[in-house]
């Protein structure tokens, strides 16, 4: 059994610490555990409990008509959800689906939540609405050690199987006006943000060369010369000196002056590359997408 403090649930859930807390008192929702010190601490019952609040509540229930229902019911309520609920509220599902399955390990409700959203929404769709969502909010767990490293793996990997797959599947680039090199800096090796973002550029019909995880910069100049793209993306996501981070940075766009570099970062870093013209910083999907 896992064991969890209340900021954990606070951030799996999206529930306020201080909510939670008033829930217990007021709704009898849940009752924390407690140690031989009386500090509380909840178990993965309690915290796959708050999830499905979280998802009703995305649906417009209200928590005191939450609170009156019997786990049965809760468990009815969250199954049927998918026949007529909003997208939004089916998207909270599927990510609290993610979420609940990776605490715990479970390998086939994983799978089950990945392609239960996949056949509503469709792969594209359903990596921008739900799988894209559900690792930026692992990834903040990630980088604050709120969950452990099996725990991310065991996620990471599946989604990882995933995006290859589907990546197999796309048709070849038909557009010529752009060229993408992906690759992770030395060190890095958090690689399903990578892969997402291959899948959205091939999805979108542009060519990409994709050379993953921990590529020195000696390396990637000699890969730069060989496939001359228009961009290139990289991600920082461990926790290096940002000071490092812009010197690099400065570099490679310095050397490379008709590329541009697209990079995505756990942490902010707009205050260390303003002075480079073509160092563009992708927040989201979204950003990504506006320049395809």
């Amino acid at each position: 059994m896992n064991s969890y403090q209340i900021s954990d649930l606070e951030r799996l859930t999206g529930i306020k610490a201080h909510t939670i807390r008033i829930w217990e008192k007021r709704y009898k929702l849940i009752k924390p555990h407690r140690t031989a010190t009386n500090i509380r601490y909840y178990d993965d019952e309690q915290a796959k409990k708050l999830l499905n609040v979280s998802t009703l509540l995305a649906e417009g229930f209200k928590i005191s008509k939450i609170a009156e229902l019997s786990q049965k019911q809760l468990n009815n309520h969250i199954q049927g959800l998918q026949k007529h609920a909003s997208d939004d509220a089916i998207c909270v599902g599927f990510i609290n689906d993610l979420i609940a399955a990776m605490l715990v390990f479970d390998e086939p409700v994983f799978e089950k939540a990945f392609s239960s959203a996949v056949t509503r929404f469709g792969m594209y769709d359903a990596m921008l609405k739900v799988f894209y969502p559900f690792l930026r909010k692992t990834g903040l767990m990630w980088t604050s050690n709120n969950a452990m490293p099996v725990q991310e793996h065991f996620a990471s990997n599946i989604i990882r199987r995933k995006l290859v797959a589907a990546i197999d599947g796309l048709p070849a680039a038909i557009k010529k006006n752009k060229k993408f090199l992906l690759f992770l800096p030395a060190e890095e090796w958090h690689e399903t943000g990578l892969l997402l973002s291959d899948y959205i550029i091939r999805s979108k019909g542009y060519k990409t060369v994709y050379l993953g995880q921990n590529v020195p910069f000696q390396n990637l100049d000699e890969g730069i010369k060989s496939v001359n793209p228009t961009h290139l993306l990289t991600f920082f996501i461990a926790r290096q000196n940002p000071a490092t981070i812009k010197e690099t940075l400065l570099s490679l766009a310095k050397r490379n002056k008709n590329c541009q570099i697209l990079v995505s970062s756990s942490f902010l870093l707009e205050d260390n590359i303003k002075q480079s013209k073509n160092i563009i910083l992708l927040h989201s999907p979204n950003d990504l997408l506006k320049l395809l």
